[in-house]
Formats: C-alpha cells, structure tokens, sequence
C-alpha cells in the first residue's frame, strides 16, 4: 500500500495505483490506465462568512448532475453523483470537513463505466483528516 498525505487529508492506494501531486491537485491513477481519480482541496479562511454544505456546493457548481447520494468517508461528509459528457463517465463528490472541502472526480470512458468503481470505493474508504484540520 502506498500513502498519500497532505496537509489536510490521507488516503492509502493499493500497489496498482499510483499519485502524482500538484500544489492543489492529487491525480491517482492505476497501471492498467481506465481512469483518473482527482482530489482537490479547498481550505475556507477562518471567520469566511456563514458555512454553505457541500450539498450546496455541489448544486450549484454542478447542476447537470440531476441525482445526488449522501457520502461519507473517514469524517469528510458530503454528496456524490454522476454523469456523462463527451463520451466519459464522471463521478463527482463533494466533502466537507470543518473548514476543508474536497472536490473529487473519477473520469473514464463510457465503455469503461464501472470497471474501477469498486477500487475506487476502497480507496476512498480510506480517507482520513489529516493535522491542519480541527473543527
């Protein structure tokens, strides 16, 4: 298993998967190339104003996707769904936790819609805070 730590989240990736890390973006993805899971971290400042839901987030940065499922994972609640678009799947979620709001995406052609879904669902079963976050 490999780890992949930042400041306010971890995630463990089986040995198939691998991550390459930007300042604000983590893309994960496994050798036989299907898809591309990618996490991005948005960090509210303190004192920002009232705190708006991820489910309200993703409304209203996502309307095309017309279903949303309550998520939950390691702490970080929030919403997920799905869609097609130019011939791909995408799968969305948004989660929050304290002042941290994950926007993830899994991205693969249509043909190959499902193939990772349950390595996928492991490797976000293992989402955990990381420090920086205190609520």
């Amino acid at each position: 298993m490999n780890i992949i730590e930042t400041d306010y989240w971890c995630l463990m990736l089986p040995d198939e998967w691998s991550a390459e890390q930007s300042d604000d973006v983590v893309l994960i993805t496994d050798q036989d190339g299907i898809g591309e899971l990618a996490v991005t971290t948005l960090v509210r400042a303190s004192g920002a104003g009232e705190r708006i839901t991820a489910a309200d987030i993703a409304k209203e940065e996502s309307p095309e996707i017309s279903a949303w499922h309550a998520a939950d994972y390691g702490g970080f609640t929030g919403v997920t769904g799905q869609l097609e678009e130019n011939g791909s799947a995408i799968t969305e979620w948004y989660l929050n936790y304290g002042d941290a709001l994950l926007y993830i995406t899994y991205a693969c052609d249509e043909e190959d819609d499902g193939l990772d879904a349950a390595a996928v669902d492991e490797i976000l079963s293992t989402l955990v805070r990381g420090d920086a976050l205190t609520i």
